[in-house]
């Protein structure tokens, strides 16, 4: 029930503190993967406004997949490396 101490049940409250631990274990894997996603993403977007634009097609998309897969996927080693 809401606002029960977790104590009065001893397994809930171990599993609530395994839970969490578990969660602050995959954070920065978490953190690399949605980094990689959004600059691909975001590149990819850029470089399609540019062929818009400046009628470029498929220059800016193509350039702009291409940094968004080394800029994520520095993210992504930076992340792992760190460990």
């Amino acid at each position: 029930m809401p606002g029960q101490d977790h104590d009065s049940e001893p397994g809930l409250g171990k599993s609530l503190e395994s839970l969490q631990e578990s969660a602050q274990q995959a954070a920065p894997a978490a953190t690399a993967s949605y980094s990689l996603i959004g600059a691909i993403i975001l590149f990819t977007g850029i470089g399609y406004g540019v062929d818009v634009w400046k009628g470029t097609a498929p220059w800016g998309l193509v350039i702009g997949l291409m940094l968004g897969l080394v800029t994520g996927f520095y993210q992504l080693a930076r992340a792992v490396w760190r460990r």
